[in-house]
């Protein structure tokens, strides 16, 4: 199984690792290998980082965390201070060692690099947020967050392959079924 990346920010996409959250939510990183492996295929390390069960809980208590500030910020109201301090102690923590090989980039750390490479991208996100068009997927049991880049301003669906198209079909399943009910 492979991570989905299309929230535009290291941050949020690490915040989808748990997956409808409102319904029945499902967890992506079940075990400390699924998170070597998403720190691989999102580009923090180059290779997956050592990873044990109390890093796990870490990563998944700052994943948290994320969470509540961006929904709070959302929602204009102002953000709980433990998750605020959880956040800037992992940003504080060393950025992935970057080494120039022949090869190309290489880069290398540990759990606390991936922990703090998503600190400091919601750090990051979060001091811009007022510039931004941060929105929830309108998959009503989707609970992925995106930063709108869009032309329009319009974006509606986290990414269009997943939620976007459950969306489509259903509209026209719903279209075809009234089409038959008036013939």
């Amino acid at each position: 199984m492979g991570f989905i990346f299309v929230s535009g920010n290291l941050a949020l996409d690490f915040m989808g690792t748990l997956k409808w959250r409102r319904t029945e939510p499902e967890e992506l990183l079940a075990t400390p290998a699924d998170l070597g492996r998403w720190a691989v295929e999102a580009g923090v390390t180059s290779e997956e980082p050592a990873v044990d069960a109390t890093d796990l809980r870490r990563l998944r208590t700052l994943r948290e965390a994320v969470y509540r500030l961006v929904t709070t910020a959302m929602d204009g109201r102002p953000w709980p201070e433990g998750d605020l301090r959880v956040v800037n102690e992992e940003a504080a923590g060393a950025p992935p060692r970057m080494t120039l090989t022949p090869a190309g980039l290489v880069r290398s750390g540990d759990a606390g690099t991936v922990a703090s490479s998503v600190a400091r991208a919601a750090a990051e996100l979060l001091g811009e947020l007022g510039e931004l068009r941060i929105r929830e997927c309108a998959l009503e049991e989707c609970t992925r967050i995106f930063i709108d880049r869009s032309r329009g301003g319009n974006r509606q669906w986290c990414g269009m392959e997943e939620c976007g198209n459950r969306v489509k079909v259903a509209n026209y399943r719903s279209r075809k079924h009234k089409a038959a009910e008036i013939s």
